[in-house]
């Protein structure tokens, strides 16, 4: 939050109309046509995605830094910093409930489905399926006629267990930047805030290094059975996350070394650990429940 907002404020803000969000949902229309023609072999639709992000990136670019000015030009007072506490907590519950989705259908999967594909009353349809998890014996990917090309599962030694190491680190250098921040040393929290973006970088690219390895090493796919869509969706929506919360606490640095937030007054900084916090959380569950068990 601003450095010059007063939090005696008796309002709420309105900010004046805006074309922003009917811009932005431009944007959004044309990537998901465009993606949606690609798919379906049209060439024209690689070239609407890539115009469609492009554009989704210039409109949220001029949308985010009207809010900054509106907050470093003190309109922002108390009720609406109330706001954006709330919204950020709603919009972090909704990534859980996204989570836990995905965390559920691995479940499923993993105590329902395939136990039950291997019982005697399915015997007679796949009686060369073998109910086991993770799916490495032959027969054991729901395909018995071998459509499914045999690959290996993803073990938690080395890279996963990296990245795990990666995250909680970046969590505790985050939270000395915070608490360097609440006490006004502003080099401290900024050199700490670097090494956490450089941490959540590090931990992409190791990431990209362990999908190769999975492809060209491994032959685990997203189409390798059931384990392997659900390990490709977990981790790489997990990935996607990471992403995005770097890329907010890159831009809370940036803000950082233009002299923006104080020790009194800094949501956007907590609203940005808040969210690596849940990334990091998340993670752990995915460490133990994919790679582990």
């Amino acid at each position: 939050m601003s450095s010059t907002s007063h939090r005696d404020k008796p309002y709420y803000f309105v900010p004046s109309p805006s074309g922003y969000p009917a811009l932005a949902a431009f944007g959004l229309f044309s990537i998901i046509l465009g993606a949606q023609q690609w798919i379906n072999g049209d060439d024209w639709g690689k070239y609407a995605v890539i115009f469609g992000f492009a554009w989704l990136f210039v409109i949220l670019f001029k949308w985010f830094g009207t809010a900054i000015s509106e907050s470093e030009g003190g309109s922002y007072g108390h009720k609406v910093d109330l706001s954006f506490r709330w919204s950020m907590s709603w919009f972090i519950f909704s990534e859980v409930m996204f989570f836990g989705a995905f965390f559920s259908a691995l479940w499923w999967m993993r105590a329902h489905s395939v136990p039950e594909l291997g019982d005697l009353e399915h015997a007679l349809l796949w009686p060369d399926f073998k109910a086991v998890w993770p799916s490495l014996a032959a027969g054991a990917t729901a395909s018995p006629a071998g459509t499914i090309e045999p690959f290996q599962t993803m073990t938690p030694f080395w890279l996963p267990t990296i990245n795990t190491a990666l995250l909680l680190s970046s969590g505790v250098t985050l939270t000395i930047a915070h608490h360097a921040l609440q006490v006004d040393n502003r080099g401290r929290t900024i050199a700490f805030m670097w090494v956490t973006v450089l941490l959540g970088l590090t931990f992409l690219c190791v990431q990209g290094y362990e999908y190769s390895h999975a492809y060209s090493e491994l032959n685990l796919k997203l189409t390798s059975g059931a384990y392997g869509s659900t390990f490709f969706m977990l981790t790489g929506f997990h990935g996607f996350h990471v992403f995005i919360g770097m890329t907010m606490l890159l831009i809370i640095t940036l803000r950082l070394q233009k002299g923006h937030f104080t020790p009194q007054r800094h949501f956007g900084f907590e609203g940005a650990a808040w969210y690596w916090h849940f990334v990091d959380v998340v993670w752990l569950g995915l460490y133990i429940l994919v790679y582990w068990l």
